[in-house]
This record gives C-alpha cells, sequence and structure tokens, in this order.
C-alpha cells in the first residue's frame, strides 16, 4: 500500500496536465489490481416482450438512465385461432439490436464500466430446446390459448382446480407452461421426442448469454408445476405430463445471486470487459417490474395498464387463492408475488381508437366528455378471452345501450371503465386475502392518460401514482444486477429507495361520488359476466 501512495505522490509531481492523466490511469489500474471499482458501475437492463426489447444502462452512483434501446417484432403469421407464438430467435436477434443500440450512446471508458446485467422476459413461454441447445420449434406464448384440453386433462387428474390449489399453489391456466408440454406431446410427437431441455423466454436469453440453464422461483412459479409454498418442484404434476420432465428442467435456485458471466463471445461483441460481467437469475416481466416499481415489500400495489392488466403486491408469506384466481406467484427477490391478471386492457381502447380515427389526445379529451358510469353503459371487455375470469372464449359485451347514452365520448369512457374494472375484481380478491395496499403504483401505456389514472384511483378506492421512468421492467432487471454483484453491497431496499422516485405531480386519489358509481358497476359486471358465462352466451 505504502508503493501505490508513492506512485500517487510521484503522478501527482508531474506537470499539471500530464499529473491528471497519469494519476487517472494509476487509479484504474490500482482499482484493477486491488479487485475493486472507484469509478461507477453501470448494469444494463434488458426487457424482452411479446411485442418489443428494451435495453437501458443505469449509472448506480448516479441513478440516471444514461443510455437506451428499443426493437420491435410481431407475431408468427397465420397460425389458428388461439395460437400465438415467436420463434426465440426473433428475442435474441432483437435483444442484440437494442443492447447494441443503447451501447451506441455510451462512450469507450462507460462501456469498461458495465459490470452486470440483468434480463426481464414475458412470462409463461414454452421453449423447447434440443440435446444441443437448439430450438426444436417456435415459443408458444402466454397469450396462447390453444391449450385448454390439456389443462382440462390436468384438472381431472388431480381433482380438479382444488385439488391443483393444494397440491401446488395454483389452478390450472391455459396461460401457464406446462399444458404447452403436454400439447406438444399430443399434437407434435416427433418434436417433444427432440426436446430434452425446457426454458421461459428470460431463461433462454439468459442461456443464450451465458451458456446457463437455469430457473428462479419467481418466473418458474408461472408454470403450473411450482410448488410455490416450498418453491420446488412438484412431481406428481410433472410425473403425469411424462416421466422425462424432471429431466428437462433447469436447476431451480435463488432469485438474489448472479447465474454466471456474460460469455466472452457477447463481450467481445458489445465491446464489454471480458469475464467481468455477471448476469443475475432475472426474472419474468411482473417480478422484474416489481422491483422496478419498488414493490419489494407489503403496502405497495403495482398496476400495469398495457396490452394486458397486471396487479400484484409483494407478500412475506406465500398467499394462495382457494377460488384459484389470484396467481400464487412467487417474486424475484425470494418472497411471494400474488397476481391478478387480465388480457385486455389497451387492447380494447385501442379498438376504440381505430373505430374513430382518434389519436390518443383525442382519446382523451374523449374520456373528459363522459361522467362516471359511461352514461349507463358498461362494457365487459373480453376481446381476447379472459384469464381473470377465466373465460378463455370469452367475448365483449357492450350492455346497457340506449338512444340516449350511445355516443362516442361514453363509449370511450364505458371502455376505460369496463378493463379497469376487471383489475379492480382483483383487487377485490387481494383484499379478501389480506392484502391491503397504501398505494397503487401504475406503469404501461394507459398510465400516461391523466383522466384514467382518476378512474384507476376511483375503481381501486386507493391512491395510484406513476413513476418517473416507465421502464419498470428494464430499470428492475437492472437494479437486481447491481444487487447481485458483490461489490456493490446493497439490499434492494437500499437500492429501491435511492432509484425508483414516484412522480407525485400524476397522483390521484380517489373520489367519493365517482367511487360510489364504479363499486356499483363492479358489482353488475361480476353479475352479467356470471349470467353469461352459465348460459355460454360470453
Amino acid at each position: 500500500m505504502l508503493g501505490l501512495l508513492g506512485a500517487a505522490v510521484n503522478a501527482a509531481a508531474m506537470p499539471c496536465c500530464f499529473a491528471f492523466a497519469s494519476a487517472q490511469r494509476f487509479l484504474q489500474d490500482a482499482a484493477s489490481s486491488l479487485n475493486l471499482s472507484f469509478l461507477p458501475m453501470i448494469f444494463l437492463g434488458i426487457d424482452s416482450g411479446t411485442q418489443s426489447t428494451k435495453a437501458i444502462a443505469l449509472d448506480l452512483e448516479s441513478g440516471e438512465l444514461l443510455a437506451s434501446g428499443h426493437q420491435t417484432y410481431g407475431l408468427l403469421p397465420n397460425l389458428p385461432e388461439g395460437h400465438l407464438e415467436q420463434d426465440p430467435q426473433t428475442w435474441t436477434d432483437a435483444m442484440d439490436q437494442s443492447v447494441q443500440q443503447c451501447l451506441s450512446q455510451l462512450s469507450a471508458e462507460q462501456r469498461q464500466r458495465v459490470a452486470g446485467i440483468g434480463v426481464s422476459g414475458q412470462q409463461h413461454g414454452l421453449v423447447a430446446l434440443d440435446a444441443k441447445g437448439q430450438s426444436v420449434r417456435a415459443a408458444k406464448l402466454w397469450c396462447d390459448t390453444s391449450t385448454q384440453e390439456q389443462c382440462a386433462q390436468i384438472a381431472h387428474e388431480f381433482g380438479g382446480h382444488p385439488g391443483l390449489i393444494a397440491l401446488a399453489g395454483n389452478a390450472m391456466l391455459p396461460g401457464y407452461t406446462i399444458p404447452k408440454l403436454l400439447w406438444l406431446k399430443q399434437h407434435e410427437p416427433q418434436n417433444f421426442a427432440l426436446t430434452r431441455h425446457i426454458l421461459l423466454p428470460h431463461d433462454y436469453l439468459n442461456y443464450r448469454l451465458s451458456g446457463v440453464m437455469r430457473m428462479e422461483y419467481g418466473d418458474a412459479s408461472g408454470m403450473g408445476i411450482l410448488d410455490v409454498r416450498e418453491r420446488r418442484w412438484c412431481q406428481p404434476i410433472c410425473d403425469f405430463i411424462d416421466p422425462r420432465v424432471m429431466e428437462m428442467l433447469p436447476q431451480l435456485g435463488s432469485s438474489r445471486g448472479p447465474i454466471g458471466h456474460l460469455s466472452d463471445e457477447w463481450a467481445q461483441r458489445w465491446n464489454l470487459p471480458k469475464g467481468k460481467v455477471i448476469l443475475s437469475a432475472g426474472g419474468g416481466d411482473n417480478m422484474m417490474g416489481a422491483i422496478g416499481t419498488g414493490n419489494i415489500k407489503p403496502g405497495v400495489l403495482t398496476a400495469s395498464l398495457g396490452t394486458s392488466g397486471t396487479l400484484y403486491g409483494v407478500s412475506a408469506t406465500p398467499v394462495v387463492d382457494g377460488q384459484g384466481e389470484v396467481a400464487a406467484f412467487c417474486d424475484s427477490t425470494d418472497q411471494w408475488l400474488p397476481l391478478v391478471c387480465t388480457m385486455n386492457v389497451t387492447v380494447l381502447t385501442s379498438q376504440i381508437c381505430s373505430l374513430f380515427g382518434w389519436s390518443l389526445p383525442q382519446f382523451e379529451a374523449q374520456l373528459g366528455e363522459s361522467r362516471p358510469g359511461a352514461g349507463g353503459l358498461l362494457f365487459l371487455p373480453y376481446l381476447q378471452g379472459e384469464r381473470t375470469p377465466n373465460l378463455p372464449q370469452g367475448s365483449g359485451v357492450l350492455h346497457g345501450m340506449r338512444t340516449s347514452n350511445l355516443t362516442p365520448a361514453n363509449l370511450a369512457r364505458a371502455a376505460v371503465e369496463g378493463v379497469t374494472l376487471g383489475l379492480a375484481y382483483g383487487l377485490k380478491r387481494l383484499r379478501e386475502l389480506g392484502m391491503t395496499p397504501s398505494e397503487v403504483r401504475l406503469t404501461g401505456g394507459g398510465s400516461n392518460s391523466p383522466r384514467w389514472r382518476q378512474i384507476v384511483a376511483d375503481c381501486f378506492q386507493a391512491s395510484v401514482v406513476t413513476l418517473n421512468t416507465a421502464e419498470g421492467a428494464a430499470l428492475g432487471a437492472a437494479i437486481q444486477a447491481a444487487q447481485a454483484h458483490e461489490q456493490v453491497g446493497q439490499s434492494y431496499e437500499q437500492l429501491c429507495e435511492r432509484l425508483v422516485q414516484v412522480d407525485d405531480s400524476t397522483r390521484c386519489a380517489p373520489q367519493t361520488e365517482a367511487a360510489a358509481v364504479h363499486a356499483a358497476q363492479l358489482q353488475r359486471m361480476g353479475e352479467l359476466t356470471g349470467r353469461l358465462a352459465q348460459t355460454g352466451w360470453l
């Protein structure tokens, strides 16, 4: 250490213009030799979704998002109704392109400060790999509803949904991963025979980046085969699918530690330090969204108003819904994340905008022309089927139409109220299970609308607020990578308190009169849905 101090003194004695550069190089060399980091570390967060992939670069010291990248893509075309698939190579290419865009905005020196990467991915997708780690076929996605028959077979074997909930904590829904594997076995036996490994989308990207096949508790809990109470595979369900399933599953482990390092191939491609960039466990988009919105301890809920809708909060103990409407998931900080998912949110509002040729500002203006309750119109928003309630073949219903209320403004508001009430039903179930939020943090495209935010506050009867950044899942992935890095030494609580900031200018409190209107709507919505579903007319 005295030798290091002497070298610093000698550097300081040089002419000024050379001394600074020499001292800076000395400190960098010394930091490297002592395995320390005097310069602020940068962490990349990657969010691979159904429609696009995003990448961000987070400066850990300042909390600034230094750069970002974005790449869009679509679904495979011309598939039968209910079948929704993507080629996993599409995700890899989009990840590469979005990260390249992000890194192109950093200097060479900043690239050398990238210390870790976290990956968020769409949940539930089935990635089937052969013995060489290559994709056997396209991935069936979370929104694929072609597995209803397989869900029924699994449920029948284990005493229906109550039996499955008792066994593993969750009912078996078409969106989950394991019915997709049974579908593969029954419909494409040749591809099933080739399958040696099954991964989730974010696990697949981790594998491509590091060569490591591994799963963490959060995303794995959405497969339908994890005993969420004990956080271990449920072998009876696995064996029912096929005796080989347990061999197909990767190692299961904690969400808190790194799974490995970025491979030299990717480090060279992205011009990052070889052998030094850790890869965290990553997680599903909702699990990473929880971290990225500061939803890491009981009391805060996150609601996402995207193509689909989600509502979730962290619990220190498992929360299992005997009715099977709240998913009993784990989170990606080794806690639990009870979650409600609906399949129709901006799907419906985008349809309304398209129908009338409205821009988003025009849609916002129309919302302001209608009062709470939309003049008596009530939209059951199940355009793509629904997950909560479990109506995979459901369709949308516009109820209460009269000549006096059938206006564009009322249609706009009925659409927003309908999808928001769907999530409000989920919040009601969460409250019944003992989760009482102090506030709800909003993300997703719908949260950009001031009038929609107020409708959420009124329907939820809770204070709602948005975040300073819209990149919740990508930010959560970057924060997870920082937490997993041994040199950072900070807890999730410390990191989120500093890096996750709400935008108080967007905060909305519930308005008593409107909240009463929406409470009556919620009851009416439940009764209509139940009666129409029982008759088969939904």
